[in-house]
């Protein structure tokens, strides 16, 4: 986990180290460097980028490769991303020019000349991107590999009642999930509909957040984008399973005088939207604040420039980095335990009470 920290690091020491010594920036100089990568490293890229640094000719080096780019301008228009350059650049495809601006793909003249509005926002006609970024090649990427792992397990099991190889490691986390999420949450009867979500968007989420841990640098679930999605499978199950009980109380209220039903209706279905906005806003916001933290503490070695303020901030980072390991799975299990409660409330059958 610390091993993305050393590399974090080693990228603000190898840009610094070569800087000249002549102009060294001022400390808000230097704190506004550090806002400005933390906010990139937070933002998608149009390319795999691993790290970055400036040679003795002042250049800025990045090491990784390109990705595709998919725009749609009057047609479909694909080429690579490094023909953006990093936004250095003006890509020129079938007589169109592109440029990369913030994170997003603008078209421009042959001299990438951006407009801005009234609000200093760039005003120049954005194609509809539907380009394979880092963090889309990283989503299937873990997609191919939780089919391969559950493939495996699946095999394992097909001579032999006892796991083997993969489905060792497998085996304890489905069965926790299942006798611990799924069966007090959902109930018996209904708790097998469940399964394959709850444990595609466990793993899913618990591989994407240790990956984000490591140098590659990757950062899809502090993506509002991803989360979003994640969330709207959970609704868009919960709303389609659910039970005429479900709608029942949500509607029409048992044991709740009429005027008051008319009053709570709007607010139990406003709850119905609000429950999946908790579960992608709690993902997101966590993880996203999990990266700032560390990297304005590792960045805080730069502006104390001493041994004791450098070796304390560091020695922070180093035991938050360690808790991430933790987050990673905290914030998995959240997410499924949250979804197999409304599961649950969708399937829960009504009781008549005996009199």
């Amino acid at each position: 986990m610390s091993l993305k920290r050393f590399c974090f690091l080693f990228i603000f020491v190898t840009a610094f180290a070569h800087a000249n010594e002549e102009t060294k920036p001022e400390a808000g100089d230097l704190k506004t460097e550090i806002k400005e990568y933390i906010s990139h490293h937070l933002l998608d890229t149009h390319d795999f980028g691993l790290y970055s640094y400036v040679n003795d000719a002042g250049e800025h080096i990045h090491i990784g490769f390109p990705l595709p780019v998919i725009l749609w301008d009057n047609g479909l228009q694909v080429f690579s991303s490094s023909k953006l350059n990093h936004g250095e650049s003006v890509a020129e495809v079938n007589g169109n020019y592109y440029k990369l601006y913030h994170g997003k793909i603008y078209k421009t003249n042959a001299e990438g000349e951006i407009r801005y509005d009234e609000h200093h926002h760039a005003a120049n006609y954005k194609p509809l991107d539907f380009s394979i970024t880092k963090n889309v090649l990283v989503i299937f990427l873990v997609g191919l590999l939780i089919f391969f792992m559950f493939g495996r397990m699946a095999k394992s099991y097909k001579n032999d009642a006892l796991p083997k190889g993969m489905g060792r490691l497998l085996e304890p986390i489905v069965l926790y999930i299942r006798d611990d999420i799924a069966i007090p949450n959902i109930g018996k009867k209904h708790y097998k509909r469940y399964m394959s979500f709850l444990l595609t968007v466990f793993f899913f989420i618990w591989i994407i957040n240790l990956l984000g841990l490591t140098p590659l640098g990757v950062n899809v679930t502090n993506n509002i984008a991803v989360t979003f999605a994640l969330a709207l499978l959970t609704y868009l199950i919960t709303t389609f399973t659910a039970n005429k009980n479900y709608w029942g109380h949500i509607f029409w209220m048992p044991g709740v005088p009429w005027p008051m039903k008319i009053i709570l209706a709007p607010i139990e279905l406003l709850g119905t939207f609000i429950k999946p906005f908790s579960l992608l806003i709690r993902l997101y916001a966590n993880i996203t604040a999990g990266h700032i933290v560390l990297m304005s503490i590792i960045g805080l070695m730069f502006i104390f420039k001493n041994w004791l303020g450098s070796s304390l901030s560091f020695g922070l980072a180093f035991v938050l980095a360690l808790l991430e390991l933790l987050v990673a799975a905290l914030q998995a299990y959240i997410f499924t335990m949250l979804s197999a409660l409304y599961f649950g409330s969708a399937v829960e059958e009504h009781h008549h009470d005996s009199h």
